[in-house]
């Protein structure tokens, strides 16, 4: 398969030619050369590689992280237990945010549970009350 465009690269992955921008920008992603014209020619595999980055962020990995996990990706030599590093770290950021999600769905509910809606006016309303510090 011969070298791809970025606009066709972008094509072939569902992303827009700014973001491939800027992964190129950050590292992610680099052309193999250019063509005479000055257009960005990737390698085929640069889709492998943009699925892969896709693929970590549906999973809540950073595009730095991304960056580790590529270069520990790349170095046969590498040890797995970098990696598995890496996801213990994400999975226990992940616990904290669930935990940060619950307390204020918490708070939330209880804000909602005291409000009367729409028997009365915004003057009485305790989530408004809450939010301008009137709880304190």
């Amino acid at each position: 398969m011969s070298a791809l465009t970025i606009g066709k690269l972008a094509k072939q992955v569902d992303l827009s030619v700014e973001t491939l921008r800027y992964y190129e920008r950050l590292g992610l992603i680099a052309p193999q050369q250019r063509s005479e014209a000055g257009y960005r020619l990737y390698r085929p595999d640069a889709v492998r590689r943009l699925r892969f980055i896709r693929r970590a962020q549906a999973l809540g990995f950073s595009l730095g992280e991304v960056a580790e996990l590529l270069a520990l990706s790349g170095n046969p030599d590498a040890s797995a237990g970098e990696v598995k590093a890496l996801t213990q770290a994400k999975i226990a950021d992940i616990e904290r945010r669930i935990r940060d999600l619950e307390r204020m769905r918490d708070a939330l509910s209880g804000l909602a549970e005291h409000c009367p809606g729409h028997r009365a006016t915004t003057v009485d309303c305790p989530i408004l009350g809450a939010l301008n510090g009137e709880d304190q």
